[in-house]
């Protein structure tokens, strides 16, 4: 009786011991964590004021052509127009990051930790996606109905068909293929470089070491 009380007294300190380890590297990873996304906090911010700059610039341009109208600007009001209203989603997306960001609870459980992490992850790619497709807009911005497409020479015809054509495939392709499963891809993982996509996966990996942790006990 007297070794299983000794080995029951020895059993709780182990217990207490693993427990406080336990407490410990999560408060080291929780801060890991939090020093890694405050670089994408300060990005996210950085985009954010830029971007609101962009879209004055683009709202101007668009209501001059607007007040000064002529057949002459529609290439570059549709054009512009649709890059505008690409970059407001960009722009809400950018708040809403930082919202999210804010709202981590790193001395909440690991399991609700990572699963903002996932859908900050997951959003920031969708995000991409879509600013990607304002790419062939870039292609038809500078037309006019003056001289485009009568007025032009074939050689020029056949370059801004080919150009916006490929800009066309490559945007959909992207957002086609840009997506979590294909992550490892070569070229979509180059795409997303400067996103923050890195930082945050940078984030998870750190909480997969507390499970990892557990695991080996």
């Amino acid at each position: 009786m007297d070794i299983i009380t000794m080995w029951k007294a020895q059993n709780e300190k182990i217990e207490q011991s693993l427990a406080i380890n336990n407490h410990l590297l999560k408060e080291i990873i929780g801060g890991k964590a939090k020093s890694a996304l405050s670089h994408l906090k300060r990005l996210k911010i950085t985009l954010l004021f830029f971007g609101i700059l962009y879209l004055l610039f683009l709202g101007s341009l668009i209501s001059f052509a607007v007040t000064h109208y002529s057949p002459a600007w529609n290439y570059f009001i549709i054009s512009v127009g649709a890059i505008f209203a690409i970059n407001t989603i960009a722009v809400a997306t950018y708040a809403k990051h930082l919202v999210w960001l804010s709202q981590i609870n790193y001395d909440g459980s690991i399991a609700q930790i990572q699963q903002r992490l996932s859908g900050l992850q997951s959003s920031i790619i969708k995000h991409s996606r879509i600013m990607y497709l304002q790419t062939p807009f870039f292609t038809t911005f500078y037309l006019s109905s003056n001289w485009f497409p009568e007025n032009a020479g074939w050689p020029f015809i056949l370059f801004q068909v080919v150009f916006t054509a490929a800009s066309i495939y490559s945007s959909i392709w992207i957002y086609k293929h840009m997506t979590l499963e294909n992550i490892d891809h070569k070229m979509i993982k180059s795409l997303l470089s400067g996103s923050g996509r890195e930082t945050v996966k940078k984030a998870m990996d750190f909480y997969i070491e507390i499970e990892d942790f557990k695991v080996e006990k």
